[in-house]
């Protein structure tokens, strides 16, 4: 008899209502980068084939829990469609998502839908950019930086342990790391003090939900960077 697979609720219905791409990852191997920090490398399936690479690209991940499956969102690292493969990173913490990350295994299916990830780079170009994340969004950062080459930027990343500073940031961008305090109110607190006209860069925010709205409005008032040239999104609930 087939194993029968966890439920994805409402969630999954809606999601394939939106008609979301499904597709399987096979785990192939895994890097501890940090103590808290954990990659895992994939066998990437059709993925690549049907869906063509682009800065911040993100899947939704399916995760067991019981007989439910619960959905959780992560940037796609180190696409290479050729080799058919991917990484993707998990900041590790009390989790549905990192547990399942901490016990996978070569040979281990991780189900993913792709649906809403499809953010292009601003055309024409801005003068620059204010990049503002945690260590849960540095690979989507990583992979913005990496799309903008060199382009002027100012990143502010929020550290949730001391190691955290010393992950990889690609390219020479200022970045400046914040200690995690009072829910991202330090964070906020940094990006306030930098403030700088900034009316003709682009802005991008993924923090957890609320430090995300707050960070957005920053740019918007003390940054002057205008609403239609900002995405922001929360990547986690705090």
């Amino acid at each position: 008899m087939a194993e029968q697979k966890p439920s994805r609720g409402l969630t999954g219905a809606l999601v394939k209502l939106w008609r979301g791409g499904d597709y399987q990852l096979t785990v192939t191997g895994r890097t501890e980068i940090s103590p808290h920090y954990l990659r895992l490398h994939f066998d990437s399936g059709a993925l690549l084939d049907d869906c063509p690479v682009h800065p911040t690209m993100w899947v939704r991940g399916w995760f067991p829990d019981g007989g439910k499956a619960h959905q959780r969102g992560y940037t796609l690292v180190n696409p290479d469609p050729q080799a058919r493969s991917v990484d993707i990173d998990f900041a590790m913490h009390d989790g549905l998502a990192t547990g399942w990350a901490a016990g996978a295994r070569p040979g281990d299916v991780l189900e993913v839908t792709v649906l809403g990830s499809n953010f292009q780079l601003p055309t024409p170009a801005p003068a620059g950019y204010v990049i503002v994340g945690d260590t849960a969004s540095l690979p989507a950062i990583n992979s913005l930086l990496d799309a903008i080459d060199g382009a002027p930027a100012r990143v502010f990343l929020e550290a949730g342990h001391d190691e955290a500073r010393d992950l990889p940031v690609v390219g020479d961008a200022e970045v400046t790391w914040v200690d995690r305090r009072d829910g991202g109110q330090g964070l906020i607190e940094a990006v306030s003090a930098a403030a700088f006209e900034a009316g003709d860069h682009f802005g991008w925010v993924a923090c957890d939900n609320r430090t995300t709205r707050a960070v957005a409005r920053v740019l918007r008032e003390d940054f002057a960077i205008p609403r239609t040239a900002i995405k922001a999104q929360g990547y986690w609930v705090a």
